[in-house]
């Protein structure tokens, strides 16, 4: 199963992303779909890791807009466009802009799911691989600032308990901000959100735990 994958299916053709969506869904994706490049465009900066699948021939804003504002993002939002029959240029021009891969249409549902898989295997090698500060960074920069507070009070020793008193939240709103910092992050455990961190350097690997920390701990 592929519960937990999103595609963003990004298309002006109401009929085509209801029924895109809805044969993703049954092959076990998640999907958020966008009627225009705009649109889609205007919410990435706070959309959780995922594959796009993006029609290249869209009015005032088209495919090839959105990759370019994508711009460096797109190594953590692999893009497939969805391409004319034949129209190879085109195809051509789209993975110049840094798209990942196409797909000519109409598209078959097989190769569709053959082509997405591809693409998530980009996305989960990016993720267990950040190799470079920026792309730690661009993952980071996702957060929110109560996500991103969380995280640092996390990375630094605090307890849920211990952030709720010094944010002034309750330990329920921390455990959902902390649920949500995680899940914008496309992470699983908090090691695995520490290493981003880390990468993006806002911490070194290795550091001392606080003192503080340390006695915070005690009450969990």
């Amino acid at each position: 199963m592929n519960t937990g994958r999103i595609v963003y299916v990004v298309d002006d053709d109401a009929i085509v992303r209801a029924s895109t969506a809805f044969f993703l869904k049954s092959a076990g994706f998640a999907t958020r779909s966008y009627g225009s490049g705009r649109d889609f465009i205007a919410d990435v900066a706070s959309l959780r890791l995922g594959c796009v699948l993006l029609d290249i021939r869209m009015p005032d804003f088209d495919g090839f807009d959105v990759l370019a504002a994508l711009g460096a993002r797109i190594a953590s939002m692999p893009t497939i466009v969805m391409t004319g029959h034949g129209d190879v240029a085109t195809a051509v021009r789209a993975m110049k802009l840094g798209a990942n891969d196409f797909l000519e249409k109409p598209c078959e549902e097989d190769a569709m799911i053959a082509t997405l898989e591809r693409a998530f295997t980009v996305l989960e090698d990016h993720a267990l691989d950040l190799t470079t500060q920026d792309a730690a960074r661009a993952i980071i920069a996702r957060l929110t600032q109560r996500e991103d507070d969380v995280l640092r009070g996390l990375i630094e020793g605090r307890s849920n308990k211990v952030l709720a008193y010094e944010l002034g939240l309750s330990v329920r709103t921390i455990e959902m901000h902390r649920a949500s910092m995680m899940e914008r992050l496309g992470v699983r455990t908090l090691p695995d959100a520490l290493r981003i961190a880390f990468r993006a350097g806002i911490l070194p690997m290795t550091m001392p735990v606080p003192m503080s920390a340390g006695r915070h701990a005690t009450h969990n």
